[in-house]
């Protein structure tokens, strides 16, 4: 099969039968082998309902029903679980991302070579309150990812080969952080497209400024991840050293000098628990102990198999 077409959606009944019918017309125009997957992501609006309808008129249609919301990043995690294609593409159901890209995106990841290539929606029609906050996430995530040549990481539109979808994991809200996990994971060649931006046609935006605080949370356990996953040690121990060492510098300078005043008999004006540095020490000592302890323990944790994608799925088509 050529191409795996992935939708996530919750609640996108009415923009479902034009999606389908416009991503069917151009795989045919084109002459690809390919199977569309909608995840339903918990809809309450009768999404569900029409991918049934929608799969009765065309049996490349496959859908996939949670039984509750989970998010986006268990939407496509799922959906990449389940795609036979070569090339994968991801878009939103909203109609905001144009089937229309997907030839030059195809073309891409099976002649040019790339792992992932991400859309770049460059002229946008969303609000500044969406806009604004998407640039500057976007300008950290370079900068801390090191992927200096994306403008837009979290563009639904996306393609993959199929061997970047089945070896990377995309848990909690890390679907804005995809290309990241792509490149921690081995897949580096990674390439951008500029693709369109529509106007939303049907329903309503499901962006709030709860995602304001998340994408920060994200990109920071993203980044630890990315570095630490594997050894967090590595993190931890270093820390807990360096304040160990501290504490225990301190500590020792305050006794010699103590022992050098006795020695010498010079006059003692306070005792060494009176002095800010005494506590300083002790305070240090302890924060070391226990962040030496929790790297010892994140390590064994991170020994230990544990399954965090496991989603409920009340039906599939």
């Amino acid at each position: 099969m050529d191409i795996s077409v992935v939708v996530p959606l919750y609640n996108e009944v009415e923009s479902l039968p034009e999606l389908t019918s416009w991503i069917s017309r151009v795989m045919q125009e084109n002459g690809f082998s390919y199977e569309i997957i909608l995840v339903d992501d918990g809809s309450n609006d009768g999404s569900w309902d029409m991918i049934r309808r929608l799969q009765n008129n065309n049996s490349l249609i496959r859908g996939i029903k949670f039984r509750r919301n989970y998010g986006k990043s268990a939407a496509l995690n799922v959906g990449f679980e389940a795609t036979k294609g070569k090339v994968v593409i991801t878009m939103d159901a909203d109609l905001q991302d144009s089937p229309d890209e997907i030839p030059e995106l195809y073309r891409r990841i099976t002649e040019d070579k790339y792992d992932l290539v991400s859309g770049w929606k460059a002229k946008r029609h969303d609000p500044i309150t969406k806009t604004v906050p998407t640039k500057l996430y976007n300008a950290a995530t370079r900068r801390m990812s090191g992927i200096k040549n994306l403008h837009d990481f979290n563009c639904g539109l996306k393609a993959y080969r199929n061997t970047v979808v089945k070896n990377i994991e995309v848990y909690g809200e890390m679907h804005r952080y995809i290309p990241v996990i792509a490149k921690w994971a081995g897949f580096t060649k990674i390439g951008e497209q500029i693709v369109e931006h529509r106007p939303r046609k049907y329903g309503k935006t499901k962006f709030g400024m709860s995602r304001f605080i998340n994408g920060l949370l994200d990109l920071l356990s993203i980044f630890f991840v990315g570095r630490f996953g594997k050894r967090p040690m590595h993190f931890f121990g270093t820390m807990g050293v360096l304040s160990f060492l501290t504490g225990l510098i301190i500590a020792i300078w305050m006794l010699a000098d103590k022992l050098y005043s006795l020695s010498h008999h010079i006059k003692i004006t306070r005792d060494v628990t009176a002095q800010p540095l005494f506590y300083i020490a002790i305070v240090a000592i302890i924060i070391g102990s226990q962040l030496f302890l929790t790297g010892f323990v994140a390590e064994l944790v991170s020994r230990s198999s544990h399954d965090r994608n496991n989603y409920q799925v009340e039906e599939t088509i």
